[in-house]
């Protein structure tokens, strides 16, 4: 589901479960001035950077990307939001390197339920919408859960590079 400010609530009690960190793990930089609050306030900004995906906006680090949150249910407006995913439309020599086009997270107490594996199947869904035929996705190599989902996702191991594991995926 797309990042929505009226579910701040949802998205303050998965950032604190989070143990509000400086980044969202698998999904990247939370990209805020200061790490996030768990506030109504903090969500706006938060929904506000994702919404800046055009070149020229960007920092010159970032490229232009879509984020998603994970919800637990079908993303009804009384369902628990889990997670983040971030689908990058390119890669920049440091995504093709070490984060890849999909990244995702889920928080702590929603782990080992699927979520992943279904939000990695929905990325995958986006990215071809965009025209995006082989997907990279990562994990670091002692991260045997999110191996797991990559590779239940389809994901083909090219080779390991500065402890991050390397997957395609065609989509």
């Amino acid at each position: 589901m797309e990042p929505d400010a009226r579910r701040w609530q949802s998205w303050a009690a998965m950032v604190e479960d989070f143990d509000l960190v400086t980044e969202m793990h698998g999904s990247g930089a939370w990209q805020l001035t200061g790490d996030p609050v768990p506030t109504e306030v903090g969500c706006s900004a938060f929904v506000t950077m994702t919404e800046v995906t055009a070149p020229a906006d960007l920092d010159g680090t970032r490229v232009p990307s879509t984020y998603f949150w994970i919800a637990a249910g079908d993303g009804g407006p009384d369902d628990e939001l889990v997670g983040f995913l971030h689908l990058r439309h390119s890669l920049n020599p440091w995504l093709l390197e070490q984060g890849g086009h999909i990244g995702y997270s889920v928080k702590p107490s929603a782990r080992r339920r699927g979520h992943a594996v279904a939000a990695l199947r929905l990325g995958l869904q986006a990215a071809a919408g965009l025209g995006i035929d082989r997907v990279l996705v990562t994990c670091d190599a002692d991260n045997e859960a999110s191996r797991r989902t990559i590779e239940a996702g389809g994901g083909v191991l090219e080779d390991e590079r500065s402890g991050k594991l390397r997957y395609w995926i065609t989509s």
